[in-house]
């Protein structure tokens, strides 16, 4: 699995982004590509819990300009091995 944090700075184009951002999400949960995500309380950031591989989030986020976005910036991107839950190694 893979975590992507996002950082956000007040941009009126990350907010005219974000609804066809969320359908995108939206979508990849369905087929089961995004296991969760979500801004973070304060709205500085956001974190993104994906099973893919490196090069299936590239592709993912080559997708969705909302990476691109002014405003919007990938802060971290992390491998992650959850041993607690319904993805559980």
């Amino acid at each position: 699995m893979l975590i992507v944090e996002l950082a956000f700075t007040e941009h009126p184009e990350r907010l005219a982004a974000r609804p066809a951002h969320r359908q995108f999400l939206a979508r990849l949960h369905a087929d089961g590509r995004l296991i969760a995500a979500g801004p973070w309380a304060d709205d500085s950031g956001a974190m993104l819990i994906f099973d893919v591989d490196r090069p299936g989030l590239d592709a993912i986020m080559d997708a969705d300009l909302y990476y691109n976005t002014p405003g919007v910036r990938v802060h971290d991107v992390r491998e992650w091995t959850p041993i607690v839950g319904p993805n559980a190694s």
